[in-house]
């Protein structure tokens, strides 16, 4: 009940319906981080990719944001899975679409990181959401289509984290999201030609965020464009001190790393300090 209340209240405040007096008479809204470091799978570099072990880890570091990816099983469940196929990231062979999750239960989803993490195993997208604190940013990259966008979204509705989750979908998928809520958190995923064009679709979609990457220069206006529109800005992906600096200060507000521990680090020098993490009840 709590979390709902503070879905709810977020998004009134955000358009600008209804003052946060009125909904918060005795506890605050939950303050999300403006800028930092997003742990990029979780804690990568040092845990299982998409494990809650590696979430975890992330929480506990003090990222502002984690990332992680969702798929749906043959099933029509939502587990955490970057690739098409479970071979690189677990014991088991085959598509994730072919296997349900039962199947995927028994499979070791952390030996192939470390034999410490042996008896880690492929989460659900609500376990995943039951173990973040409700202050820091849910990046979550649909790995699918607008099936996957739907149940997902409804996901996000059901967990009371409408003001912290964030679907990074194609437009189809977004207008999926949408239909189970219209207030459904979006990162335009729908990469043009150049990012001028990139930025253009962002605003007219009414995203979010957007996601810049490496491989393309940011293009002359394109940051102070969408400062003018209130999108926020992450960066795919660098493990690199320099790069991070430059990129901080030339406003992007969230940089996508795998190198958790030590990018956090960097940010603390430029005056961004670790999140503490709130959980629902505190």
């Amino acid at each position: 009940m709590i979390l709902r209340i503070l879905s709810v209240c977020w998004i009134l405040s955000s358009q600008s319906i209804s003052p946060l007096s009125l909904c918060f008479a005795e506890a605050s809204p939950p303050v999300l981080p403006s800028r930092g470091i997003c742990a990029h799978r979780g804690a990568s570099a040092t845990h299982p990719e998409n494990t809650i072990a590696a979430l975890r880890e992330a929480v506990r570091l003090g990222a502002h944001m984690v990332e992680f990816d969702l798929a749906l099983t043959k099933d029509l469940q939502i587990v955490l899975m970057h690739d098409p196929t479970v071979n690189r990231t677990t014991n088991g062979h085959g598509e994730v679409a072919d296997l349900t999750l039962s199947e995927l239960r028994t499979l070791d989803a952390g030996t192939w990181k470390s034999p410490h993490f042996q008896h880690e195993r492929i989460p659900t997208f609500k376990e995943a959401l039951d173990v973040l604190p409700v202050n820091i940013w849910i990046n979550v990259h649909l790995k699918g289509d607008a099936e996957l966008a739907s149940k997902a979204a409804r996901e996000i509705v059901e967990a009371s984290r409408l003001h912290q989750a964030v679907l990074a979908c194609g437009a189809e998928g977004a207008a999926s999201a949408r239909e189970i809520d219209p207030n459904i958190l979006i990162c335009n995923m729908d990469r043009q030609l150049t990012n001028k064009q990139y930025v253009r679709a962002t605003i007219d979609q009414n995203a979010a965020f957007i996601q810049l990457l490496a491989i393309r220069p940011t293009e002359a206006g394109t940051i102070e464009q969408l400062k003018q529109h209130n999108i926020r800005i992450n960066y795919c992906c660098t493990d690199d001190a320099k790069t991070l600096r430059k990129l901080f200060a030339e406003g992007l507000d969230f940089v996508l790393v795998d190198q958790l521990d030590a990018m956090l680090q960097e940010v603390e020098a430029l005056g961004i300090e670790r999140q503490e993490p709130i959980y629902s009840g505190e």
